[in-house]
């Protein structure tokens, strides 16, 4: 795992869109893996700035997201396709025939998950997935006693992933209790895991993901298994690291070849 750890969510941001953008300009065919809630929506607001102000260019790029509601219609204000067209993909010259997100109105759902799992490989791969951790230690909707293998599937959410959602929804009760995921074990598969971590009520989550053992009950420290996992926090989620000085360190002793 590489550990940069930034003063600030907004310069922690900054940092991992840079390394997108690096991707898309080395790679103009990339296959992108994209993430929902709060804390990539500075970094795609980035990403639109770059295409916007510098001309990043996305009409090759492939996109797949990590994860969907099951039930939830697509222009519900809090499904994920919503999230995507408001957040990132109307700001980008994207093409609409290379935007994948998980269908949560399928007639069959486990047909529907391997279909995407074929679209994934079909795509090449994914180069770089964009990550969040959730309190629990989840990522994707990958609850804790996930199979470290597991592919796209379905999953019951925890009532504590429901809670952390209730408000895009107006109240717990209203949170589907099922979503299709992205399995750990298709995570693992993409080229670069970018994970974003800010503020201090994620600071135990990151701890045991960075510093714990490799378990299905913290499933994000699967990450530690993965060659490039690129793990961006501000201080507040750095703060229980043990050895968060030694990680500042040695970032700051990258060649000039390796800095973002």
């Amino acid at each position: 795992m590489e550990i940069i750890i930034r003063p600030t969510s907004l310069e922690g941001s900054l940092l991992a869109a840079r390394i997108v953008a690096r991707t898309v300009r080395e790679k103009p065919h990339a296959v992108l893996g994209f993430a929902t809630g709060s804390t990539p929506l500075v970094l795609y607001q980035e990403l639109a700035r770059l295409h916007r102000e510098k001309g990043l260019d996305f009409g090759s790029v492939a996109a797949f997201n990590l994860d969907e509601y099951i039930g939830l219609p697509v222009d519900h204000p809090a499904s994920f396709h919503h999230y995507m067209r408001r957040n990132l993909f109307e700001h980008l010259n994207i093409r609409p025939e290379h935007v994948h997100i998980p269908d949560g109105l399928a007639a069959d759902i486990p047909a529907a998950c391997r279909k995407y799992e074929d679209e994934i490989r079909s795509a090449g791969g994914i180069d770089v997935q964009i990550l969040g951790i959730g309190t629990n230690g989840h990522i994707g909707f990958n609850e804790p006693s996930s199979s470290l293998a597991s592919r796209t599937r379905i999953k019951t959410l925890t009532r504590q992933t429901r809670l952390d959602n209730a408000a895009d929804f107006g109240g717990v009760e209203n949170v589907p209790p099922h979503v299709i995921t992205m399995g750990l074990g298709t995570i693992l598969e993409s080229r670069m895991c970018l994970l974003l971590a800010f503020g201090a009520k994620k600071a135990e989550a990151v701890s045991r993901m960075v510093e714990g053992p490799v378990t299905a009950s913290l499933p994000a420290s699967v990450l530690q298994l993965h060659p490039r996992s690129v793990i961006v926090l501000d201080r507040e989620a750095a703060a229980d690291l043990e050895r968060a000085e030694y990680y500042e360190w040695t970032n700051s002793q990258k060649p000039e070849w390796q800095k973002y």
